[in-house]
């Protein structure tokens, strides 16, 4: 018998990470991979398994602590030849571009120039050393709580950190935020921008109308809210409105069912229209682009990692499809069920959520004709897909039914000019009407 120190394993390139779940208790017997704590970032939920089989002896952590690689967790009482075989170390994923629900997940703000720092909150003012604010020394903050602040505007050398030797936490940002907003603090010398300053909406007593209930916004919502509305604040939004002929291309589908499903996949339309995309995005590359922090040089991307935005019963998440130019539509059809199913069980980690260079947003399933898709900046496109409906169509002799997709394109105009615009919905368009032109 022998006693095993459990550490948090390597999570990606996260720190401070909170624990919101303890799985196990004191006593409790567990097996290999067994989960044992469930941690959330501002990306992502994450468990984490037993690497060994035995019994919880001990537990040093609780929820609502932060904890990272390495972090001491608990103590497992293993029985002689009951370790797990040690499991190869994962690469850290190099660091990408944090996404929002529009989904979704953390974006970098590299798609808006920098906003006015915002002051000091005073409450946590205290904290920084006198030397350091005089000097200006370097901030101490993670890599997500700097994600947050870019994707908001904050300047954190302004910001006093609350955290163990005046490290910054995401509350300090939200504080210091809320100071600018309540007018107590302004940066010395620069109006507000990305938002500062927009008067809140009154607050309503709705109780002298009628019985109301409130119920508290879920995690997922909680964290995409926040991106989703910094999105719109900073990027100069414009949406374009199309629609195409997919009568061929469903037919095709239908025609790749049985096939597909002897296999175990189910065909969608939704892979044919990534095919799609990807194309057009090779055609008009500063869709697959973002734009520098400065706002001042377009970052064109090599890669085709197509973010689909998956409705939840926790909220609204975006897993990415990564490398959709190298892969076959069955192949997509795989990637696309693997990446539903964890969605829906809340089993995404970091890596899943990250490296998006375009986002599809489909509520063709559920109904609607147009909607406005709000961009999943540092990205600077994202599309909307609708229900496809049978129309009326006239050839030049006669009305044929034909199936027709609306969909839409929101885009931010400071990367892409609205002709652009126009010329890559038709293009999509014209993919998806004719697949034989997916493969010149």
């Amino acid at each position: 018998m022998s006693v095993e120190q459990i550490k948090i394993p390597d999570i990606g390139d996260f720190d401070a990470v909170e624990v919101i779940e303890v799985l196990v208790s004191e006593g409790d017997s567990v097996e290999v991979d067994d989960s044992l704590l469930t941690l959330e970032s501002d990306k992502a939920t994450m468990e984490i398994p037993s690497p060994f089989k035995g019994t919880v002896t001990k537990i040093s952590v609780s929820v609502g602590e932060k904890v990272s690689e390495g972090t001491y967790v608990l103590d497992i009482e293993v029985a002689a030849g009951a370790a797990a075989p040690a499991p190869a170390k994962e690469e850290k994923a190099a660091p990408a571009e944090p996404k929002p629900a529009p989904a979704a997940e953390a974006p970098k703000a590299a798609a808006a120039p920098q906003a006015t720092p915002a002051a000091p909150a005073p409450a946590s003012a205290a904290s920084k050393p006198v030397n350091q604010q005089a000097m200006g020394a370097a901030f101490h903050a993670s890599p997500s709580v700097r994600a947050f602040a870019r994707k908001l505007g904050v300047d954190l050398t302004s910001v006093s950190g609350s955290g163990p030797k005046g490290r910054i936490q995401q509350t300090d940002v939200e504080a210091a935020i809320k100071a600018v907003m309540s007018g107590q603090a302004a940066a010395p010398g620069q109006a507000a921008t990305g938002g500062a300053g927009i008067p809140p909406i009154p607050g309503v007593d709705f109780s002298q109308f009628g019985e109301t209930t409130t119920e508290e916004l879920g995690r997922i919502k909680k964290i995409s809210g926040k991106f989703l509305h910094a999105s719109w604040l900073n990027v100069p939004h414009v949406t374009q409105f199309d629609e195409c002929d997919i009568t061929e291309m469903d037919q095709f589908r239908k025609d790749q069912k049985a096939a597909a499903e002897k296999q175990g996949i189910k065909l969608t339309p939704l892979v044919f229209v990534m095919k799609a995309v990807v194309k057009a995005l090779q055609d008009f590359p500063s869709f697959n682009a973002s734009l520098s922090e400065d706002g001042q040089s377009i970052i064109y991307k090599q890669y085709y990692n197509i973010g689909i935005a998956v409705d939840t019963p926790n909220g609204l998440v975006v897993p990415v499809v990564k490398d959709v130019d190298k892969k076959g539509v069955y192949e997509l059809s795989k990637d696309l069920m693997e990446i539903s199913a964890k969605a829906r069980d809340g089993k995404l980690g970091p890596k899943d959520m990250s490296g998006g260079s375009f986002t599809i947003s489909s509520l063709g399933g559920i109904g609607g004709t147009q909607f406005t898709p709000i961009v999943n900046a540092p990205e600077v496109a994202i599309m909307g897909l609708s229900k496809a409906k049978m129309q009326p169509v006239w050839n030049g002799k006669e009305f044929a039914p034909r199936l027709i997709m609306p969909f839409s394109v929101s885009y931010d105009h400071r990367a892409i000019d609205g002709a652009e615009g126009v010329r890559f919905t038709t293009a999509v368009g014209h993919y998806l009407s004719d697949l034989r032109q997916l493969i010149l």
